[in-house]
C-alpha cells in the first residue's frame, strides 16, 4: 500500500522548523531574538486587541509565531538551478528580482516563497537566494581562481538529490520520505567550520569583497541569518541591547508609521567566528565574519504606483543624507526619513483610494440588497457592506538587503560595482522566468473582492 503523501506546506514547516532549530543551535543570540520577538509581539497584541481580532478575522494571527525568512548565497548557476527544484519540494517559487549591485554588493537575487494565500497563512517561511556575479570581479585571474574552487563542490547530499527527483516523478514525498528530505536538505545549509581553501585564496576573495569570500570559501551556503517578523521594530530595536545584543544604528526601509508599508529591518553585527584552513595539508586556524541576527516588521504591500513614490522620497532622503557605517549619523539619517517620507499618505482609506497599496476585501455582515451587487468597491464600503484591510508585504527591498549585508559585512564592505541588474543572466541560471509580485498581490486583492461580491450577491438572494 503507497503512504499517503505530505502535503508541500506540511514539509515546509518541517523544514522551516528544523532550520530554526538547526540555527538556535548554532547562534544561541538567535534564540535570544526569538524570545525577545515573542514576548514583544505579546504585549502588542495584549495593548491592541483590536489589532489582534482583525488579524485573527483573517487568519493571520497563527502565522506570526511560525514566521521566518532566510538568506544564502549561493556561486554557481548549477547551485541556483538545484536549490529552485528543493524549494518546489516545499511549495516554495522565485518571486522578484533583485539586483544588489546598485548598493555595492556583487549578487543578485530572488526569494523562494508560498504564493497562494492558503499556503502563506500555513507557512510563509520565505529564502532570499542570492547568486554570486563573479562577472563583477574585475581581477580576471581571481575570477577564474574562484570558477575553479565552486566548480569542485557539492552542496547537496546524494539522499536530497535522489528525493528531489522522486518528488518531482511521483508529485510529491511520503511523510517518511518527507522526513528524510528535509533531514537530508538541512546538511546544504549547515554551517562548517573548515575552509574550502587556503588562507592566503581567502585573503585574496575577501580584499576583492568580503561577500566573494563567503560563498566562494566554503562547502556550502550556510544559512546567514534567520529573521523572525515582530509587530514593534522599534521596541525591538531599543531592547536589543537590554538582552545583550548591539542592534545596527539605522532600521532599514520606512520611517514608523501609522500604517506600515513594506519592510522594515533590523539586525546585530555578524558573529567572527573560529574556521580552519587548509594550507599544504595541514589546519591553518583563522576567523571568518558571515551570520548575523535579524527581525523584521512587515507593512503592507504597494502597488507600483506606490512602490515608485517610495523608491522616490527613499532616493531624496538618501540624496540628502547616507547612513553612516558606524551609525554616527543615524539620528539625523532617521529624522530626515521621518521629514521626507510625509508626503507619503498614512490613512489606509486614503492610500486604498490614491491606489498605492494593495487590499483584501471581505464582507463585514450587513445586509445587503440585489441593486448593492453592482456597486464598485468605493461605495460598498462607504455603505459599510465591505470592509478593505491591507496585504501583508511578502517580498524584500533591494537598498534595504543591501544595507544589511553591508552592515554586517564590516564597516569597509561597500564598494563599487555601478548598477548592473542583468535578470535574463539570472534567469538563465534558474531555469525559469521569476514571477511578478506585484501580479501575485493584484491576484490576491481581485479574487478577494470577487469572493466579497459573490457573499453579498447570496446575502441579497436570501
Amino acid at each position: 500500500m503507497t503512504s499517503p503523501q505530505l502535503s508541500p506546506n506540511d514539509i515546509r514547516t518541517l523544514f522551516s522548523r528544523a532550520m530554526s532549530e538547526m540555527y538556535r543551535d548554532e547562534v544561541p543570540a538567535y534564540g535570544t531574538l526569538l524570545d525577545l520577538v515573542a514576548e514583544l509581539n505579546g504585549k502588542t497584541l495584549a495593548g491592541h486587541p483590536e489589532e489582534k481580532a482583525r488579524l485573527a478575522s483573517l487568519g493571520e494571527l497563527e502565522r506570526l509565531s511560525e514566521e521566518r525568512h532566510g538568506a544564502i548565497r549561493l556561486g554557481t548557476a548549477a547551485e541556483l538551478a538545484t536549490m529552485r527544484q528543493l524549494f518546489a519540494v516545499m511549495g516554495m517559487y522565485p518571486v522578484g528580482y533583485y539586483d544588489l549591485s546598485v548598493a555595492g554588493v556583487p549578487v543578485h537575487s530572488t526569494a523562494f516563497r508560498p504564493l497562494e494565500d492558503a499556503a502563506l497563512r500555513a507557512n510563509p517561511f520565505r529564502v532570499f537566494t542570492s547568486l554570486l556575479r563573479l562577472d563583477l570581479i574585475a581581477d580576471e585571474t581571481l575570477r577564474a581562481d574562484a570558477e575553479a574552487v565552486l566548480a569542485q563542490r557539492q552542496i547537496f547530499t546524494p539522499g536530497c538529490l535522489r528525493l528531489i527527483e522522486k518528488a518531482e516523478t511521483e508529485g510529491g514525498l511520503s511523510a517518511e520520505d518527507a522526513r528524510s528530505f528535509v533531514a537530508e536538505a538541512l546538511e546544504t545549509f549547515r554551517w562548517h567550520t573548515r575552509a574550502n581553501v587556503d588562507h592566503r585564496m581567502y585573503r585574496r576573495l575577501h580584499d576583492a569583497h568580503r561577500l566573494i569570500a563567503d560563498v566562494v570559501a566554503f562547502k556550502g551556503p550556510h544559512i546567514n541569518h534567520l529573521t523572525p517578523r515582530t509587530l514593534d521594530i522599534d521596541a525591538v530595536q531599543r531592547m536589543m541591547p537590554e538582552k545583550g545584543v548591539a542592534p545596527k544604528a539605522v532600521i532599514e526601509g520606512p520611517p514608523a508609521r501609522r500604517v506600515p508599508i513594506l519592510l522594515r529591518q533590523t539586525s546585530f553585527k555578524a558573529l567572527e567566528e573560529p574556521v580552519d584552513f587548509i594550507t599544504d595539508g595541514t589546519n591553518e586556524p583563522g576567523s571568518h565574519t558571515a551570520r548575523f541576527g535579524e527581525i523584521e516588521q512587515r507593512g503592507m504591500a504597494l502597488t507600483p504606483k506606490g512602490q515608485a513614490l517610495y523608491d522616490r522620497l527613499l532616493g531624496e532622503t538618501r540624496a540628502a543624507i547616507t547612513p553612516a557605517p558606524d551609525g554616527s549619523n543615524a539620528a539625523a539619517y532617521m529624522a530626515k526619513l521621518q521629514e521626507i517620507f510625509a508626503a507619503f499618505p498614512d490613512d489606509p482609506e486614503q492610500l486604498r483610494k490614491d491606489g498605492l497599496g494593495y487590499f483584501r476585501y471581505s464582507v463585514t455582515g450587513k445586509p445587503a440588497s440585489a441593486a448593492d451587487v453592482t456597486r464598485d468597491a468605493d461605495a460598498l464600503i462607504a455603505a459599510g457592506l465591505l470592509r478593505a484591510d491591507p496585504i501583508v508585504y511578502e517580498d524584500f527591498l533591494p537598498v534595504s538587503a543591501a544595507g544589511i549585508f553591508q552592515s554586517n559585512l564590516g564597516d569597509d564592505a561597500a564598494q563599487t560595482f555601478g548598477a548592473t541588474p542583468n535578470r535574463d543572466m539570472f534567469e538563465t541560471a534558474l531555469g525559469a522566468r521569476v514571477i511578478d509580485l506585484h501580479h501575485c498581490y493584484a491576484e490576491i486583492e481581485a479574487a478577494s473582492l470577487a469572493r466579497a461580491r459573490s457573499e453579498l450577491g447570496r446575502s441579497a438572494a436570501a
